[in-house]
């Protein structure tokens, strides 16, 4: 069986292949952008099954389906929320959400295999699907996470979240009281689903909350340092690529 990933982020890409690898599932090809992804399948002969993000860094996935007839299943892999997956529920179309979970993404497979068996390639309702899908650029975000403590779930509305950080290999978000806890996130598939008006990612390691920024001091090479609140052990530092951006953001 022939499988091939379609997924911007690259760590998401290799945790799913790991995934599939557990399930005895070698993976072909990883593509990351809608032009790269038309390219290889104008060029190659298309997959059994494609794990499909919705939203590329160049654009929309269906965009890929604009301009080639792709003859293979599709399981999308999607951070979108309850209105947009209504309208995959209702068209028969399988998705899996992120973070994906092991024993979702067994189902979703077994989900496939028998589909395969019994009727070959399902057709998509692409049109309706995009059309729904770009109406969700406005869409609603996160409004709050959920942190396991121990045995203990723990909830934090964003409002309370200072900012969001990378450390040691993990991602953690920093409560306005001063308190860090580890989340299922990497920094960039937290940046889609935050609210822009609130939340810049400064870098690569460090997403903030406008609300927390309490002080903003010049530092080398044209960056900013920023002070926030409950957050004396960080140097947070704005990387020199993201000072106009972010000052521009601040200025909205």
């Amino acid at each position: 069986m022939k499988i091939i990933i379609i997924e911007d982020e690259k760590a998401s890409a290799r945790k799913l292949q790991r995934m599939l690898s557990k399930m005895g599932l070698e993976v072909d090809t990883v593509l990351h952008a809608v032009n790269e992804s038309i390219s290889w399948l104008l060029k190659n002969p298309h997959p059994d099954l494609i794990f499909l993000d919705i939203q590329l860094n160049d654009g929309l996935s269906f965009e890929i389906f604009e301009e080639v007839k792709v003859d293979s299943a599709i399981i999308f892999t999607t951070a979108y929320d309850e209105y947009a997956l209504r309208a995959f529920k209702l068209n028969s179309v399988d998705y899996l959400l992120k973070p994906i979970d092991q024993e979702e993404l067994e189902q979703a497979f077994e989900k496939f295999k028998q589909k395969h068996e019994q009727h070959g390639t399902t057709h998509l309702p692409l049109a309706e699907l995009k059309n729904i899908l770009s109406q969700q650029q406005e869409k609603t975000y996160k409004r709050r996470f959920i942190t396991k403590v121990g045995q203990h779930l723990k909830m934090f509305p964003v409002e309370a979240i200072s900012c969001f950080y990378s450390e040691n290999k993990g991602t953690y978000l920093q409560t306005m009281e001063g308190r860090n806890y580890l989340v299922d996130y990497t920094i960039e598939s937290l940046e889609e689903g935050l609210d822009p008006d609130y939340f810049f990612k400064i870098s690569r390691k460090y997403i903030v909350n406008i609300h927390a920024i309490k002080d903003m001091l010049s530092y080398t090479n044209s960056r900013v340092e920023l002070k926030l609140k409950n957050f004396e052990n960080h140097k947070v530092i704005v990387s020199r690529e993201r000072v106009k951006d972010f000052k521009e953001w601040l200025a909205q």
